[in-house]
């Protein structure tokens, strides 16, 4: 039987729809990069863990997304998150009904695959009869004027001048980095410092593969040892530094808010309009550093369909049960932290 014209059907994203997909997430309010169909590869590359990306479309044409990740993990939670390793995620829709069918899907997965919840992360909440988590994570947004100046003086005076110093002094190089292999090698000892388990070095490298030249590394180095390093992603007329870290040298010699400034201005000369410093959590360092640069907190809302019985997942840094393993990862050798933590990380979506 043929659909009644005007009908919404879910379909499975695959190969063929993709183009689709991704014309539909181009322009529709509310998607971001971590809408992008291409996720679906790296998740499942990167990390075995199956997805469940599915469209809604109406007369032909797609009028709804929804990218879904199953995490199933004895050590931490089992749910469906939308979207797993993304800041923002949760069904892109032109209409309510459009929005219901996407839940509807959803739960039917849920329930079929036996997970726990469904997360899906967003800045509104959109569905009061569901669990929020708006009290954890905030995210950091802020207009790029076409003007240098003008963005140089949003910096508050302190964090400014150790932008200037950094400059003045010429010290550092900022470089483009083709592959992943120096932002890697900082990232890895950045996250062991604060105690948590690194990615596989493949995921980086999916990620640049599948995003090309919208997934820029950028590295500053001093004497040729590179001190700072962080991935972007460019989306419409947002560029989002996701992946960063730094050297003990880095604090000294300012390279973090030096690459950062450097950033900004690599956007800006692309024309693009808006800084997205991405998710932090309050009471941490990237929560005080983003602050500091006169970024405003804007809460994000979190949304769970939780399964009968089941809690809400809590699987964050503050979380106490997880302060003793915090404190001895960074005690850990780097190689050791290198080759156990992404067997820990590739559950932590």
């Amino acid at each position: 039987m043929s659909p009644t014209p005007g009908s919404i059907r879910i379909k499975p994203l695959d190969d063929a729809s993709e183009a689709r997909w991704e014309a539909f997430v181009g322009q529709a309010p509310g998607a971001t990069f971590f809408h992008r169909a291409g996720w679906r590869r790296v998740v499942e590359r990167a990390f075995g863990h199956r997805t469940y990306y599915a469209y809604a479309e109406r007369d032909g044409r797609i009028v709804g997304v929804l990218p879904l990740t199953h995490i199933a993990s004895r050590l931490f939670s089992n749910g469906l998150i939308s979207n797993a390793f993304g800041v923002y995620g949760g069904p892109v829709a032109d209409a309510d009904e459009v929005h219901a069918a996407l839940d509807a899907y959803a739960e039917e997965v849920m329930d079929r695959v036996g997970a726990d919840f469904i997360e899906y992360r967003g800045r509104q909440a959109l569905r009061p009869d569901w669990t929020r988590k708006s009290d954890l994570y905030v995210t950091f947004r802020r207009e790029i004027d076409p003007d240098p100046d003008v963005n140089l003086k949003a910096i508050p005076r302190k964090q400014r001048a150790v932008v200037r110093k950094a400059l003045k002094a010429g010290t550092l190089s900022a470089e483009i980095d083709d592959d992943v292999a120096r932002l890697y090698r900082v990232y890895a000892t950045s996250v062991r410092n604060l105690g948590t388990p690194v990615f596989a070095r493949r995921y980086f490298q999916l990620l640049k593969q599948e995003f090309g030249d919208d997934c820029e590394i950028l590295t500053l180095s001093a004497g040729g040892e590179p001190v700072a390093s962080v991935m972007s992603f460019y989306f419409r007329d947002e560029v989002n530094p996701y992946y960063g870290g730094g050297t003990a040298a880095a604090r000294r010699l300012g390279a973090n808010d030096l690459m950062y400034w450097r950033v900004t201005e690599r956007a800006r000369e692309r024309g693009l309009r808006l800084f997205d410093f991405g998710r932090s959590k309050h009471g941490t360092g990237s929560y005080a550093f983003k602050k500091n640069w006169g970024f405003e907190p804007e809460p994000l809302a979190y949304e769970f369909k939780l399964r009968n019985g089941k809690a809400l997942p809590d699987v964050n840094p503050l979380n106490p049960k997880y302060r003793l393993f915090i404190a001895a990862w960074r005690k850990l050798p780097l190689p050791v932290a290198n080759s156990v933590g992404p067997w820990l990380a590739r559950d932590l979506g």
